[in-house]
C-alpha cells in the first residue's frame, strides 16, 4: 500500500508512488446520499518477540492472519509492515523477533519505525524479560522507556500495549501479575502527555490456550487479535486514528540524485547531501503534520538555527526548533 504526498524543498520535489480511487457518480442521475465515512487506512506495525512472529501457531500467522481479516472485513484498507515476513497470510509483514527481551526492541525502534511510518503499532513484549529472570525489578522502566522512545519516533501513531499474556512458566508467573500491574500507570501518564498509548487487556488467553509453556495455540492468537482490533477501535472512535504519513525519497531537481543522510548514520550532526537515489533507509524520509522532514528517526535540521546562505543542513533529535521546520 503506498500513498502520495508532494511538497517543495529548496527546489526539491517530494514525490511518492500512490493509488487513489475517486468516486463515480451516474450521470443524469440524482445524486445519492452520502455514505459514511471510509474507515481509516492503516499501516499497522506488529511488534515484539516470537508470539509476535508466530512460534506456536501451526501457519505461523500468529494473532496477525487473523487481526488482518477482522480489519479486512471492517472496511479498512490493509498494510501490515516489518522487516521480517512469517506465515502464508496474504501480508506477512511484522517486526517480531524470537528471543527478545524490551531493551533489544528499543535498540531497534528509531530506525524500523523510521523506515515505515505504522499509524498503529501493536506491541507484544515482556515475557522474555519475565521468563528469563532478566532485571525483572525495572522491566517496568524500561517498558516506559520504550514506549516513550516509539511515540518519539513516530508521534502520529497509536500505540496499543498488550499485556503479558499468561504461561506455564513458573518463573514467569511468579512476576507477571506485578509487571502487567504497571502497565496500566504507565499508559496513563503518556496519555497525560497527549500520547496515543492504549492498553490491551490479554487476559483473555488462558493455559488452556497455550501450545507450550510461553506461546499461543491458534485459539490464544485469535483472542489475541480479537483484542487488538478492539483496541484499535477505540482508538478510531476517539479520533486517534490518521491516514499514514508518506515515506519515501526527496528527489533534487538533479537527474536520480535523493536527499541522503551521510553514511546512514543516525548520531546527532550528521550531515544531509544529495546522492544518487538508491531506496536505502538513507533516504527513506517522512513530511508528519508537524512540518519536520524525519529520516532514520532524527529531523532534518539547519546547524544552529543559521539562516546565512550554506549554513550545513543536518539531522538532528527532533525538538520543534523552527530551524527544523
Amino acid at each position: 500500500m503506498r500513498y502520495l504526498r508532494a511538497g517543495l524543498l529548496t527546489g526539491m520535489v517530494i514525490a511518492f508512488g500512490s493509488c487513489m480511487a475517486l468516486p463515480a457518480t451516474a450521470v443524469g442521475t440524482t445524486a445519492a446520499p452520502a455514505a459514511a465515512a471510509t474507515p481509516t487506512a492503516l499501516r499497522v506495525m506488529p511488534l515484539g518477540d516470537s508470539i509476535t512472529w508466530g512460534i506456536g501457531s501451526p501457519s505461523g500467522n500468529s494473532y496477525r492472519g487473523y487481526l488482518w481479516n477482522r480489519l479486512a472485513a471492517e472496511g479498512h484498507s490493509l498494510d501490515f509492515v516489518g522487516s521480517g515476513r512469517n506465515g502464508p497470510m496474504s501480508d506477512p509483514d511484522n517486526e517480531g523477533h524470537s528471543g527478545w527481551r524490551i531493551d533489544q526492541i528499543a535498540g531497534i525502534a528509531d530506525s524500523v519505525l523510521a523506515t515505515y511510518r505504522p499509524n498503529v503499532i501493536t506491541l507484544e513484549i515482556g515475557t522474555n524479560d519475565l521468563n528469563g529472570n532478566y532485571e525483572v525489578p525495572t522491566a517496568p522502566d524500561r517498558m516506559h522507556a520504550l514506549i516513550d522512545r516509539i511515540t518519539r519516533a513516530a508521534p502520529d501513531a497509536t500505540v496499543l500495549v498488550g499485556t503479558v499474556i499468561r504461561s506455564n512458566s513458573a518463573n514467569e508467573e511468579a512476576v507477571r501479575p506485578a509487571f502487567n500491574a504497571a502497565l496500566p500507570a504507565i499508559v496513563q501518564a503518556e496519555q497525560a502527555a497527549g500520547k496515543h498509548v492504549r492498553l490491551v487487556d490479554m487476559s483473555a488467553v488462558t493455559t488452556a490456550d497455550l501450545s507450550d509453556a510461553l506461546h499461543p495455540n491458534d485459539n490464544g492468537f485469535s483472542k489475541m487479535a480479537d483484542a487488538f482490533d478492539a483496541g484499535i477501535q477505540a482508538a478510531d472512535s476517539a479520533g486517534w486514528l490518521h491516514e499514514p504519513v508518506a515515506v519515501g525519497p526527496v528527489r533534487s531537481g538533479v537527474v536520480d540524485k535523493c536527499l541522503d543522510v551521510k553514511g546512514a548514520s543516525g548520531a546527532n550532526g550528521t550531515p544531509a547531501q544529495i546522492w544518487s537515489c538508491n531506496r536505502s533507509t538513507a533516504q527513506s524520509w517522512t513530511t508528519p503534520a508537524d512540518g519536520t522532514l524525519r529520516a532514520l528517526g532524527k529531523c532534518l535540521d539547519v546547524t544552529g538555527g543559521g539562516v546565512a546562505n550554506g549554513t550545513r543542513i543536518e539531522i538532528w533529535d527532533c525538538n520543534g526548533g523552527t530551524n527544523q521546520q
